[in-house]
């Protein structure tokens, strides 16, 4: 018994490094599939697609560095308790956001483009097409950085729009206009609406 839980523990640290070290585009490719394949895809019900996005795409993201780069230099502003809760609302509001593109996911092709990269590159670019009937294809491009559990992305485009650039003046307005504690009061808002 001792044994063959010791050699478990073995294979389950040895296979560590491997899932690491998942280049880029895989993990794009890996976790489109994921999410996009999954039976709750299908549903109508948001809590399920939620749950989706929550354990299929949520754990690829950086969720702090996101909302960093999104609240612009306001974030050295905020106090460590209000990056906190910054970071908690905004990552629910993303998550209500996939979702809710997710709910419209009707059987669209997505193709994930190989990688142009340098060895050693610890931010890449990793592209992707979506191509649907009748209609034209659209770019997405995932920024992603290597961090100490693998590689997480921090920001994305839709043919050639950044999300973090969108939000980024959205907060800057609601921060000039009702400081972080009302941003913070903004997304809460919304995540309940």
């Amino acid at each position: 018994m001792a044994l063959s839980a010791s050699l478990a523990l073995i294979g389950v640290l040895l296979a560590a490094p491997a899932l690491a070290q998942e280049a880029p585009d895989a993990l794009v490719k890996r976790v489109t599939e994921e999410v996009t394949q999954h039976k709750d895809v299908r549903s109508a019900d948001s809590a399920k697609l939620r749950a989706v996005v929550e354990t299929k795409l949520l754990p690829h993201i950086d969720t702090r560095r996101v909302t960093q780069m999104a609240v612009g230099q306001n974030w050295r502003r905020a106090t460590p308790e209000q990056q906190e809760r910054l970071v908690r609302e905004f990552t629910t509001l993303l998550v209500r956001t996939y979702s809710g593109a997710l709910a419209s996911y009707r059987d669209q092709a997505i193709e994930v483009l190989p990688l142009r990269a340098g060895a050693g590159d610890n931010e890449v670019t990793v592209r992707s097409r979506i191509r649907q009937p009748g209609a034209e294809t659209i770019l997405i491009e995932y920024d992603l950085a290597q961090t100490e559990s693998g590689w997480k992305i921090y920001d994305l485009r839709v043919a050639g729009v950044s999300l973090v650039a969108t939000y980024r003046t959205t907060f800057t307005e609601e921060v000039r206009n009702r400081g972080i504690d009302g941003l913070i009061g903004t997304l809460s808002a919304k995540n309940r609406a």
